[in-house]
């Protein structure tokens, strides 16, 4: 059950860093309280989570996974560049959560 309140939080976190670019510097109210909403149930989300799974390992998935995927928004819905560094930097942090979770097993 942890691991499906992470990766909740996670997607939470997403929401809200999206809404944050959508709110336009907190001038559309809409995307602003979502944003605020959606940071807050995130953070509870990750609290939860934290109460079974390692912290450096909870840590660095939210961080890694969230940044993945805004990253992928970015170029997706915002029409952000993909260059190659863009590319092997997502790789890197993806391969970074996956060696995180590795440390775990056997234990």
């Amino acid at each position: 059950m942890a691991w499906l309140i992470l990766f909740i939080g996670i997607v939470l976190e997403v929401v809200g860093t999206t809404s944050m670019k959508l709110s336009e510097g907190l001038t559309r109210p809409f995307y602003s309280v979502m944003m605020f909403v959606c940071y807050a149930l995130s953070l509870g989300a990750i609290a939860l989570a934290l109460k079974e799974l390692e912290v450096s390992l909870v840590y660095a998935i939210w961080a890694g996974l969230g940044t993945a995927l805004i990253a992928a928004i970015g170029v997706v819905y915002f029409h952000e560049p993909l260059t190659a560094l863009k590319l092997l930097s997502i790789g890197l942090i993806i391969a970074g959560v996956v060696g995180l979770g590795f440390v775990g097993v056997g234990r």
